[in-house]
């Protein structure tokens, strides 16, 4: 008998996004097909699938310990999420060459389904860095007697959603700072700078809208800038490992001595990044706006707006919560928007209440005479003179002030 030849192992991913990519958050089931094809027939021990979700982290060191003795540190540490294992054909035990309980599988394609959940719990995002990775994988392998096994794994992409539709992403974000120069003896005046963004969380491909003014009283050309940077923190062993790199940066005019340059909504655009990490012991992404002064021959002048990039974008503005609708009025005036108008006065009671349901709502009721002789007649002909009386007249101003305890004077503008 000739032996059949396994022509190709591939695992397939049952997705259900448009774009066909397999993307999952915990609590998702995972499912696919572990796709066979032989030529011939083959006899099989077994066809399991191992699924694992695992952050790691790994760099060295080097240290002198003396003048002719050099030894590298190494750092390593690593998270696991889940690991979950299947078979799918088979047994269990691989490690014998035995004929017994083997499975004929014949020529041609074969498809053999799995599943599986991740957890409840937060998961790390998926994520690449140059001394560690978020990894969610699939392997399949393939056991024969008498032959190696035949081993694939592919990755799958998971996303722990951050949704920036909440207060304390939404509350802008704002700084101030001044720096004065210095050269021997002489001393030339401050370069101030203020900043503000709208709010601290932004999903990939929004704009953050930078609010600055930038005054520069010194006797040098200064130049206003801005920039996104992602900062990566590995952790091993007690010890941190950062990596910061620049996103996407912008440039303003140079601002010559006594000159002020303002931003009023100078557009800053985010790139296709990674969201931030920061549920994973072991590895933080963090990323922040810097609005700054590049000053020749001196430290920069610069300030740090911490963001947040999520998953979920921001939401319609009429449902958002009333913890977001709070900060309406301070966000429009830093926008120089104007307010809704007041609203108008309610309908008069005429026009409510005709006459003719007045008249008939004055007729006696039968089913109040024995209210009536519960009450006492006095206070029986108040209710009954005031029950069915027009509302006073809706005015703007309060006709009857409260009368002030005090001769204060009141707080001048500002």
């Amino acid at each position: 008998m000739v032996l059949g030849k396994v022509k190709s192992l591939t695992i397939s991913f049952d997705c259900l996004n448009d774009s066909n990519v397999p993307v999952y958050s915990s609590g998702d089931t995972v499912s696919g097909r572990v796709n066979l094809e032989v030529t011939g027939e083959i006899r099989v021990k077994s066809l399991k699938i191992h699924a694992r979700g695992h952050a790691k982290v790994r760099w060295t060191e080097s240290r002198n310990a003396g003048s002719n003795t050099a030894y590298t540190q190494n750092y390593t540490e690593e998270v696991e999420y889940f690991n979950h294992k299947d078979i799918l054909i088979g047994h269990e035990r691989d490690d014998d060459n035995s004929e017994e309980g083997l499975h004929t599988i014949h020529s041609g394609r074969h498809e053999y389904a799995f599943s599986f959940e991740l957890p409840q719990t937060p998961l790390a995002t998926s994520f690449e860095g140059r001394h560690g990775s978020v990894r969610y994988w699939v392997k399949a392998e393939l056991h024969r007697p008498w032959f190696l096994p035949v081993k694939l794994k592919k990755e799958f992409t998971v996303f722990e959603h951050i949704d920036i539709n909440t207060p304390s992403l939404l509350s802008p974000q704002a700084g101030t700072k001044e720096k004065t120069l210095c050269c021997w003896f002489c001393t030339s005046g401050p370069i101030s700078l203020s900043a503000k963004i709208e709010r601290k969380g932004y999903t990939p491909g929004e704009s953050i809208q930078i609010f600055a003014e930038i005054e520069n009283c010194s006797s040098r050309v200064v130049v206003p800038k801005a920039a996104i940077y992602q900062t990566q923190a590995f952790y091993a062993k007690g010890k941190m490992k950062e990596v910061k790199q620049l996103v996407a940066n912008l440039r303003g005019e140079s601002l010559s001595s006594g000159k002020t340059e303002t931003w009023n909504g100078k557009q800053l655009k985010i790139p296709p990044v990674s969201p931030s990490i920061l549920d994973c012991s072991i590895i933080r992404v963090e990323y922040s706006l810097m609005v700054y002064v590049d000053i020749p021959g001196a430290m920069d002048l610069f300030l740090n707006l911490p963001l947040v990039i999520g998953t979920i974008p921001l939401h319609p503005f009429g449902s958002r919560t009333s913890s977001v609708s709070s900060q309406c009025s301070m966000n429009m005036n830093w926008l120089g928007l104007t307010p809704p108008e007041r609203p108008e006065a309610p309908p008069s009671y005429a026009e409510v209440v005709t006459e003719e349901q007045r008249q008939s709502s004055l007729a006696p009721i039968g089913a109040c005479d024995d209210f009536e002789r519960a009450l006492p007649g006095p206070l029986f002909a108040y209710i009954q003179e005031f029950r069915f009386l027009p509302p006073p007249l809706y005015s703007e101003i309060d006709p009857n002030p409260d009368q002030p305890t005090d001769d204060r004077p009141s707080c001048p503008s500002r």
